[in-house]
């Protein structure tokens, strides 16, 4: 595909800390919108991988909008819970996607799953998955991901969703207390996004 580089994207998220990320990984000659400019609503995910659901959300808004869109399905893996909660990251949060209902559905699964669960590594993963999607219905798909570990406590106000309570490998802070700029250089999306930066 020819790199044509990309100068107005459509970032097909509603949540509005993924939508500060992106922004922050762009260029900032790249003109951005997101579904609440236009009043979309997201579609339902109905991929079984972050994969999956990513390019069902990049091509459901490009469709929408006729304009190239951007979208990110991620989440957190946790190995003793079975890699979950996984593409369904943003639904235990409930209906208005609240996280910290989410982070006490984790320590409630990691109590059931284990009284002890604190005195053991708690091995977890961010994982991101990213599709440009052009409305030629040519399209990208590209993963990221960060190993580490579930924190005791929820510990930091930075971020959004776990980053709270989760702490990248060979790290002492979790992404919650890092800022932006040290998360940034190591995390999961900006993984993803160095496999697409060549298009901006």
């Amino acid at each position: 595909m020819k790199k044509e580089k990309i100068f107005n994207l459509f970032v097909g998220s509603n949540n509005q800390g993924k939508i500060k990320e992106i922004r922050d990984l762009l260029p900032k000659k790249v003109e951005i919108l997101s579904p609440k400019d236009l009043f979309i609503k997201s579609p339902n995910e109905t991929g079984k991988t972050f994969e999956e659901n990513s390019f069902l959300k990049a091509k459901f808004f490009s469709k929408k909008t006729k304009m190239i869109c951007l979208a990110d399905d991620s989440g957190l893996e946790i190995d003793s819970l079975n890699k979950l909660p996984g593409i369904y990251s943003a639904r235990w949060g409930g209906k208005k996607n609240n996280f910290n209902l989410a982070i006490k559905k984790v320590y409630k699964e990691l109590k059931k799953n284990n009284k002890s669960w604190f005195k053991i590594k708690q091995s977890a993963r961010f994982i991101c998955s990213l599709t440009i999607y052009w409305p030629n219905n040519k399209f990208v798909i590209v993963k990221g991901k960060v190993e580490g570990t579930i924190s005791k406590f929820k510990k930091g106000k930075n971020g959004f969703g776990y980053d709270p309570i989760f702490i990248p490998l060979n790290k002492k802070l979790t992404f919650g207390q890092m800022n932006p700029k040290e998360k940034y250089k190591i995390d999961h999306r900006m993984k993803a996004f160095k496999k697409i930066k060549k298009f901006f």
